[in-house]
């Protein structure tokens, strides 16, 4: 079976709660590739009609596109047991939540003597000057752009859908565009942060709990305005084979098993009666901490899906410039 994941911790920790001892169980061979996001390779196997990957690890807006551009499976459902148990929206029609994560951003505690608190802290380089690790995309940094503009979080996707909203996030990013180090691996952010090329950083809120425990980084995460979304299993068209790859989903959604993944790396499980399995002090790690959890934002999944191309072209001129 060959998955594709965007790597690093994630990868590892899925290798750690389902991969290794899904394969011992059932002696299947497994290949890992990276990618960093988006359906361009993928859309090409398919209308080559090689698809040489079994089982995909996707954002929702890919999710969502790759069903409706017929890129993946339709999923059957019966792989998941009772599907009331999963969180609101954790299961689409070709593909099933992993996990929640989140977009955060956090700093080094051992470089700043004063704690920024706020979304509006990270675009404030008067009082926190330095640079900015920001992922190289709109997604997440438009959002953060017009909270940091005093935008309400249950008001940004309203506003992000008109002219005017697209227009003022854009020009509020443009406040520290000057000062933004782009990443595009999750494994850079936390990576940039160590090096000390940025004061702060967009950042995986996984990724910057690995660098705490395993690499003993002073790192802390900023949780107000975090963008949160799921994380979610697919099965390409056209994948040789399937069959293991839907009995891995099986297998990875399973209430005795999906839970497992947040001992490993902090991401939440989407099935309601898993929580409690997770060990009590990964819980506060979690992006659904109640702690974390106050000015949260859901990624509109649905919005990316049908804006992302637009606004990415914006996006790329704008970086031209």
């Amino acid at each position: 079976m060959t998955i594709v994941t965007f790597g690093g911790a994630f990868e590892s920790a899925v290798d750690e709660a389902f991969l290794g001892p899904f394969s011992k169980e059932n002696d299947v061979t497994v290949v890992r590739e990276q990618y960093d996001g988006g359906l361009a390779k993928l859309r090409g196997m398919v209308e080559a009609g090689n698809t040489t990957w079994d089982l995909i690890d996707l954002e929702s807006n890919d999710a969502i596109t790759g069903c409706d551009e017929g890129l993946l499976q339709k999923l059957d459902t019966k792989l998941l047991g009772d599907t009331s148990d999963f969180i609101e929206g954790a299961v689409l029609p070709c593909a099933v939540a992993s996990m929640v994560w989140s977009t955060i951003y956090a700093y080094d505690t051992s470089r700043l003597t004063t704690a920024p608190t706020t979304i509006g802290d990270f675009f404030d380089t008067a009082k926190f000057p330095g640079k900015r690790g920001v992922r190289k995309s709109p997604k997440a940094a438009l959002e953060w752009a017009l909270i940091a503009d005093g935008v309400p979080v249950a008001e940004v996707y309203d506003l992000l859908g008109t002219p005017e909203g697209v227009d003022r996030a854009f020009a509020k990013l443009s406040t520290i565009k000057n000062d933004i180090v782009w990443w595009e691996a999750g494994s850079q952010a936390p990576q940039l942060l160590a090096d000390g090329a940025v004061t702060m950083t967009m950042a995986y809120n996984g990724r910057i709990r690995t660098a705490q425990l395993d690499d003993k980084r002073p790192f802390e995460v900023v949780w107000d305005g975090q963008v949160y979304d799921y994380e979610w299993w697919g099965i390409p068209t056209g994948a040789k084979n399937e069959a293991v790859a839907a009995k891995f989903i099986e297998y990875a959604s399973s209430p005795d098993n999906i839970w497992k993944l947040s001992n490993y790396i902090p991401y939440a499980p989407p099935r309601s009666s898993a929580t409690d399995k997770v060990a009590k002090d990964v819980i506060p790690h979690l992006p659904t901490a109640p702690e974390n959890f106050k000015n949260a934002l859901q990624v509109n999944s649905e919005f990316w899906a049908d804006n992302l191309d637009s606004i990415n072209n914006r996006f790329l001129n704008w970086l031209g410039q």
